[in-house]
């Protein structure tokens, strides 16, 4: 369990400006969420006030009282655990994980449960890495280095979003007060490499639709995995490679039913989109969309897969270093290795989009799923080229998505002077109006380290994760910050000498394991708190898996088991049980 974390209680000198001024209008038709688009008039032309007067999404609103607690397909219920010992190992039905109540910030009065209301519950999806397995700016061979570089179930990672979303449509209201869930959250990495195919991916698995997850060659796969190259799992083949000699299995058509048209529903909630690093940037880190060498060498016909040991754990400092934000020394890399390219089908749809493109796909009807059109984004972050903006969650919370990612490079985050600024008036605007914040981001604030300068903005000041924990710290009405991007869960108290404090709820990604979400309730105690529910869940996968089921569900389910056996990965990303399923305690602000 983590450590409380001091809040600088100073803010940045910031002018007042209008902001929402439909923050209170709220339109709701059958419990469907729907955004307010806005006149000529009202879209903006400036980053700042783009995002400050731009419209509002409206997801459902909150039940008026409490009803019947839902925990069936919850970790509360059972979660997916190993069974027996030693090398590779199947899944089974494990025992479920309890609550825990966290009193760091406040006391837990005792007839609490009795009296409590519900003020809101969602879900959040963090790091699903949709992963266009095939495209040749992967970075597989960094394998040779360190075996976690890789994943041998990356092939899988639409199905098991598809199963995801199965999931949150079976889901009947809310685990603790039973509230009507009233939508989903992405806190970023919806795509893992920037292009176009993961992207058209991400919204088809979200708001419904058939899709292919296959590039280049329609008829069949061309990657690492039928590369014969023993450093990777070679799945069709009897070949013993390295991670069949750690007990991985042959399973002959993994790969025809890995590219095989898969169907999603769709998510029957309204939901809302946050950017990460990997949406933004080429290889989630390279500051690279004006340079036309990674964007030719993605959409063409070559593919490097294999790399010596050395040259791959150099090219893996270099990155973690931050020292190439542009990918100067990958492309020389790329260009000292031409003659062991293989060739692969060229794809144009493997180009990186950019914010714009971005921005164009949510705000698509196709993609329009239940809902809200655009799902959070306007025209008014079009026009200005910012992925901000706030929505209202219930007559007393509102949700602020804030952009993390940083142009200039580099996988860890940071924010812009311009969005600081407009995230500090648009708090003290939603207080003035009595309603409590939730913030969404992709970076957690550990991981707000990069401050490294938007090319577009060379002269714009970028802020760390301190400067956001003191400026949420300074305002009563935020009861969390909601984030991801380190697959990991941890919940953090963070507390300010004057008594204000908010909760950092980080959660775990869906592309290494346990592969979760999470659900949170908001509930008015009425005895001066607030309490925040959070509640883990797993994909609608059987826990067990049957090496002869290749259809969409089976391999679900498998890409649940690979990614708990993939060789070098982390054991403890489900956090320890205070950072599960808990309720956390919060004063009224």
């Amino acid at each position: 369990m983590s450590r409380t974390r001091s809040v600088v209680s100073s803010t940045p000198g910031i002018n007042r400006r209008t902001v929402l001024a439909a923050a209170g209008a709220v339109s709701v038709s059958a419990g469907v969420g729907y955004a307010l688009r806005p006149s000529d008039s009202q879209a903006a032309t400036t980053a700042e006030s783009a995002a400050a007067e731009g419209p509002v999404a409206v997801s459902r609103q909150a039940a008026p009282a409490a009803l019947a607690p839902f925990t069936r397909g919850t970790t509360l219920n059972s979660v997916s655990a190993p069974l027996g010992a030693g090398g590779y190992r199947r899944l089974g039905d494990g025992p479920a994980w309890g609550r825990v109540v966290r009193t760091e910030l406040a006391s837990a009065h005792a007839a609490r449960a009795a009296r409590r209301t519900t003020m809101a519950a969602f879900v959040q999806f963090t790091d699903l890495h949709l992963t266009d397995v095939q495209h040749p700016l992967r970075l597989e061979y960094m394998r040779s280095a360190d075996r976690h570089a890789w994943r041998p179930h990356e092939a899988l990672s639409v199905q098991g979003a598809v199963s995801l979303v199965e999931r949150i449509n079976a889901l009947r209201g809310a685990p603790v007060t039973g509230s009507p869930l009233h939508f989903v959250m992405t806190t970023g990495d919806n795509t893992d490499n920037n292009a176009r195919s993961e992207l058209e991916w991400f919204m088809k698995v979200m708001s419904g639709g058939r899709l292919t997850p296959n590039t280049g060659d329609p008829r069949r796969y061309e990657g690492v995995q039928n590369s014969d190259i023993p450093l990777y799992w070679q799945p069709d083949s009897p070949a013993r490679d390295s991670d069949k000699q750690d007990g991985f299995p042959h399973i002959e058509g993994f790969l025809e039913a890995a590219i095989r048209e898969v169907r999603s529903p769709g998510l029957n909630l309204p939901w809302y989109s946050t950017v990460g690093n990997h949406d933004s940037l080429p290889l989630g880190c390279y500051a690279s969309h004006s340079d036309p060498f990674l964007t030719d060498f993605a959409v063409g016909g070559k593919k490097l897969m294999d790399l010596p040991e050395a040259r791959s754990k150099a090219l893996q400092d270099e990155i973690r270093s931050a020292d190439d934000p542009r990918g100067i020394r990958f492309r020389e890399l790329i260009q000292a290795h031409t003659r062991d390219l293989r060739s692969v089908t060229p794809d144009e749809n493997r180009a990186p989009f950019t914010r714009a493109e971005y921005l164009k796909a949510h705000l698509d009807p196709a993609y329009a799923g239940v809902g809200p059109a655009g799902h959070g984004y306007s025209t008014a972050n079009l026009d200005a080229d910012t992925q901000y903006y706030t929505f209202r969650i219930s007559d007393d919370v509102i949700g602020i998505s804030i952009d993390t990612t940083d142009p200039g490079g580099h996988y860890q985050g940071s924010i812009g002077a311009a969005q600081l600024r407009w995230l500090h008036r648009t708090l003290k605007e939603t207080a003035k109006d009595g309603s409590y914040a939730i913030v969404f981001s992709h970076h957690t604030s550990q991981s707000m380290t990069n401050t490294h300068r938007d090319p577009a903005h060379p002269n714009e000041r970028r802020h760390d994760g301190g400067d956001v924990v003191a400026l949420l710290g300074s305002h009563s009405n935020v009861l969390a910050w909601v984030n991801g991007h380190i697959h990991r869960n941890v919940i953090t108290p963070h507390s300010a000498p004057d008594g204000r404090s908010f909760w950092e709820i980080s959660t775990a990604s869906h592309i290494d394991f346990p592969q979760l979400a999470r659900v949170i309730e908001l509930t008015d105690n009425k005895d001066g708190t607030i309490s925040l529910f959070t509640t883990l869940v797993e994909s609608a996968a059987p826990h067990r898996t049957d090496y002869e089921d290749l259809s969409q569900t089976g391999l679900a389910a498998l890409y649940r088991e690979l990614s708990f056996n993939a060789p070098g990965a982390r054991m403890d990303l489900s956090g320890g049980a205070g950072d599960r399923n808990v309720e956390l305690v919060l004063k009224k602000g």
